[in-house]
């Protein structure tokens, strides 16, 4: 009996409103041919059900309306990272005079890549005709994400009928490359010296006797420092905060060709060392700039603001490995943008003579090549030792990146 109740409800379910149209219609010829308060009362019966169907299916879950809310799960404001999840708060506002039983919402979230997530949960509706959804999403690499058209489906409250609804809610938002804290660069250090005939002593963040500011005391700043003022009008410890002499402007140029990457997580291990660079030279403020070699060429001139440096992090958001064509060409293209004396970092996992003759390049342009080789976890250590033994013997400073936690050793001098 069971079974043949859920095959008719089964059946129901997948009745076009036509065929709901020919039970009544049905009904009404028996009530004329028969007649009887037995037939009026089925013909009644089945008048209000059609219409309660009609009414739920145009004017029900069709009628849903809804807004979406997205936070970090560590606080309000919305900044994601790699690796970090996302709370998604759905907001449903329903038609009040169609009562509905439970809702079974989908949502479908899709990345710039091509990939996609695929939601569903369910959600009792609330007396005033509203329902809240919360959930969270898995931990989410960097790109841009997007929510296509939600699904809405409910059934009536005799569970016969189902109907289905859609709505639109802006949910596009991004996720920041990974990033680790870089506490020194050997490139910028004071007393590093660089091999080969470029021997010379770089320049170091030497402070000038020009004030810049004020900021907080900290442990070891020479009395002399103290700046006494700010100090008795705070109530703490403040110290005077010098500027700083100006370095070689600098531009990180990030591989984006197709050759090269093994896998995906080689190109990610170089966008997070790319942006975590950025964040190096904005915390030190060092004149960066960046070029990406990807399918279009695209360029940020070097620059030490907060705006300019934040623009480049975006960028890095949707890069993918799509570039194709000569390196050493594409450079050429835009040889203006890179300034004669300044540092040309290149970020690949190139150790060829392609890589050889974009460092020669950037020779002889008048700059000071250095390579971040991108290395992966199939790259025999006989390999990188020759790779890094050719670079040295010609002058070219070079370290490898392995994995995204040595990459602080790795810069500080850890490793070459």
């Amino acid at each position: 009996m069971r079974a043949l109740l859920n095959t008719w409800k089964s059946g129901l379910r997948s009745w076009k409103l036509w065929r709901v149209a020919s039970l009544w219609l049905i009904c009404l010829l028996y009530l004329l041919f028969q007649g009887g308060k037995t037939s009026f009362m089925l013909f009644a019966m089945v008048t209000l059900l059609v219409c309660y169907w009609l009414l739920s299916g145009l004017g029900g879950i069709r009628q849903v309306k809804g807004s979406r809310t997205m936070m970090s799960l560590e606080g309000e404001q919305f900044l994601l990272q790699a690796g970090e999840q996302a709370q998604i708060k759905l907001h449903l506002r329903l038609p009040r005079l169609m009562p509905l039983p439970y809702i079974i919402v989908r949502e479908v979230m899709k990345r710039h890549n091509g990939d996609s997530w695929a939601f569903e949960d369910s959600v009792v509706p609330q007396v005033r005709g509203e329902a809240v959804l919360v959930y969270n999403t898995p931990p989410l690499e960097r790109g841009k994400y997007e929510f296509v058209g939600t699904e809405c489906t409910s059934e009536d409250i005799f569970g016969l009928m189902e109907h289905r609804g859609t709505f639109q809610a802006n949910g596009q938002f991004r996720v920041l490359p990974r990033t680790v804290f870089i506490p020194n660069w050997q490139l910028y250090s004071r007393n590093s010296r660089l091999p080969g005939p470029e021997t010379a002593i770089s320049n170091s963040r030497r402070e000038t006797t020009q004030i810049n500011g004020v900021r907080d005391y900290v442990y070891g700043d020479r009395i002399s420092r103290i700046h006494w003022n700010a100090t008795a009008r705070t109530g703490t410890w403040k110290s005077k905060e010098f500027e700083h002499e100006s370095l070689p402007k600098t531009v990180l140029v990030l591989d984006a060709h197709k050759i090269g990457y093994a896998s995906t997580q080689q190109l990610e291990l170089a966008v997070s060392v790319t942006a975590s660079l950025l964040e190096y030279g904005s915390r030190e403020r060092i004149s960066m700039g960046l070029c990406t070699l990807g399918k279009e060429l695209c360029r940020f001139a070097p620059a030490e603001g907060y705006i300019e440096r934040q623009q480049m992090i975006h960028h890095l958001v949707d890069i993918d490995a799509d570039g194709y064509g000569s390196h050493k060409r594409r450079l050429e293209e835009i040889r203006e943008f890179f300034p004669a004396g300044s540092f040309f970092i290149l970020i690949s996992p190139l150790a060829d003579e392609t890589a050889m003759s974009i460092l020669n390049w950037a020779k002889t342009r008048q700059m000071t090549p250095y390579q971040i080789e991108i290395g992966a976890s199939s790259q025999r250590e006989a390999t990188r030792s020759h790779w890094q033994s050719a670079l040295h013997n010609r002058g070219i400073k070079a370290v490898h990146v392995a994995s995204l936690q040595d990459f602080p050793a790795v810069m500080g001098g850890g490793l070459a």
